[in-house]
């Protein structure tokens, strides 16, 4: 690994030692430009405060061409009146070097639309990455060809048609047949033409909130097979014009092998879709504990994530919210019943004055500790004016999990670039280096996208690639427990999460000082069960459903290189 902090005094040593304080070994360093990143977000305003304007739009990691290296899509907006101008999302293509080029015009990708969201999977199984990218108006699904191009295939998937403020999406096998669904979050019903006249002061025109505008539901399309979708929201029991979605998470929030889904919602109460495994979901918000605050308001839900952080076994869940609301972390009591912990955390106190977007957990130290990332950005760039103590541009938020249920904010602590106040929007996590840790990708509305390498880290870690055959090819929805000593981790592999973006879909297990995981356990959606033992640290590995480690590279080696003979993993009986 760069950059490794030499502890020449003893008090640096002695912190080095301590999981507490591990993370002050680590940089998140700004390498937009020298990557080679030059996006910047038009959010399409013109002076007229339209609410779009307000919502940014996210960014994936996805390994188009299997490669081994997480490539970059940056989606963007463009005119909300008026013809369309040149500015399309952008593709990035990782050159293993720490470098990245533009390869949007030869991908097929460059196509002028208002971009929110994007979510990434192999929908045909064909050992590809598709991307749908959601949009206020049409939103459109590329299929990937296999040799550096995608084709838009929105039209003949059967998904044209919808034309609606789309905003977060995930692809989730709801009926665990093998193929890739698509749950799409919907907005408000907002055009031009309707757009509402709102102001702060009384006389000048400031961005409506949500509540001006009636809402629209959740959509979600069940594949067919063959790249054929039908809409299934209704027959599913997912149709609810109340709602005003703008973030997805899928979890197994019961444990019984299912994923549920859990929507984060705007001025309107959060809804926990519990999969009643025969095609159907029940609303479960209210009942769980997640649909409102303490004390009974249903808060501005923006981004959304659930992990199982303090090693229950079940899965609790992040929501950011709007600032003078605090985040929301509800801790999973089990039975599907939620608590919210933020108010007695540090969680809750550091991001009462913040605007959370993108949140979600990822293990930045790998210490084998979730912790949690937040983007932070208001929408009302006068709101100074309004409310002194809470600003326009606004640090992220870095919260170190200290075990125990206990979260400690580090921003302070990782370098300069992650606490530097930005109009962030979406966000999303990957390994860019084959380093073994975990880089952030960020994106601020009307503003440059940046790129923060992590630096510094000393602990161990294990990755792993998953390739399913009776599943989906991705293995989305697999859940992964891992031990190593009298450690153990539960992860599931998900698609959506955060705000309008998509992290890479490889599982990064932090490991401590462990050299090993000593046991492997992998639930895939299909029902197989598979097992290895003793698989060695410091490798990416790639394992088939049903047939065990198919690859394996260790971490700072070029990605045609042969499997590992240090490894010692064997399928399990």
């Amino acid at each position: 690994m760069r950059n490794l902090f030499k502890f020449i005094s003893a008090g640096a040593w002695a912190c080095a030692a301590l999981a507490t304080c591990a993370h002050a070994q680590i940089t998140f360093r700004d390498i937009t430009q020298q990557a080679g990143i030059h996006f910047t977000h038009n959010n399409g305003a013109t002076g007229k405060k339209y609410l779009p304007e307000t919502m940014g739009s996210g960014c994936a990691f996805i390994d188009y061409d299997n490669d081994g290296y997480p490539d970059i899509l940056l989606i963007n907006g463009n005119n909300l009146v008026g013809a369309a101008v040149g500015s399309t999302m952008q593709l990035y293509h990782n050159n293993h070097n720490g470098t990245f080029t533009d390869v949007t015009a030869k991908s097929g990708l460059a196509v002028p639309l208002f971009g929110m969201g994007v979510a990434v999977g192999d929908y045909d199984n064909d050992g590809f990455d598709d991307i749908f990218v959601t949009a206020l108006g049409q939103s459109h699904l590329f299929h990937n060809n296999g040799n550096g191009t995608f084709t838009d295939v929105t039209k003949a998937a059967g998904l044209w048609g919808p034309n609606e403020f789309s905003t977060s999406a995930a692809w989730v096998d709801y009926d665990r047949d093998g193929k890739l669904d698509l749950v799409i979050a919907n907005y408000v019903q907002w055009t031009p033409q309707t757009d509402i006249f709102c102001t702060l002061d009384g006389s000048r025109k400031s961005y409506c909130t949500p509540e001006a505008y009636k809402g629209a539901s959740v959509r979600l399309w069940h594949n067919l097979g063959n790249g054929k979708f039908e809409d299934a929201t209704v027959k599913a029991g997912l149709f609810d014009r109340t709602a005003k979605s703008l973030g997805i998470a899928v979890a197994d929030v019961n444990g019984d092998g299912w994923p549920d889904l859990i929507i984060a919602n705007d001025t309107q109460p959060n809804k926990l879709y519990v999969n009643k495994t025969n095609g159907t979901f029940s609303e479960n918000g209210v009942s769980s504990g997640i649909a409102f605050s303490e004390d009974g308001v249903a808060r501005a839900g923006m981004g959304v994530d659930a992990v199982d952080y303090d090693r229950s076994g079940r899965p609790s869940i992040l929501i950011g919210n709007f600032s003078n609301q605090m985040m929301a972390l509800y801790h999973n009591e089990g039975n599907t019943l939620f608590v919210d912990e933020a108010p007695r955390s540090e969680v809750g106190r550091k991001s009462l004055l913040t605007l959370g977007f993108s949140c979600f957990f990822f293990d930045y130290d790998n210490d084998g500790w979730p912790d949690i990332f937040v983007a932070n950005g208001h929408i009302e760039n006068e709101i100074e004016k309004i409310q002194k103590r809470v600003k326009y541009a606004q640090p992220s938020h870095l919260f170190h999990n200290q075990g125990k249920g206990q979260f400690t904010e580090v921003t302070g602590d990782v370098g300069t670039a992650l606490g530097t106040p930005r109009v962030a929007r979406g966000a999303a996590y990957a390994d860019i280096d084959n380093d073994g840790d975990l880089d952030l990708l960020i994106t601020s509305n009307h503003s440059p996208a940046i790129l923060l390498r992590n630096d510094g880290g000393t602990n161990k870690s294990l990755r792993i690639k998953l390739v399913g055959t009776k599943s989906n090819r991705d293995g989305i929805g697999a859940v992964v427990s891992l031990s190593a000593g009298s450690d153990k981790q539960t992860q599931m592999l998900r698609s959506g999460s955060g705000y309008l973006s998509a992290s890479e879909l490889v599982l990064t297990f932090g490991l401590a000082q462990h050299t090993q995981a000593d046991e492997i356990e992998i639930r895939w959606p299909s029902g197989q069960v598979d097992h290895l033992k003793n698989v060695a640290a410091g490798e990416t590995i790639a394992v088939k459903e049903g047939a065990g480690i198919a690859q394996s590279r260790p971490y700072n080696s070029p990605a045609s290189a042969t499997p590992s003979p240090t490894s010692r993993a064997k399928a399990g009986k």
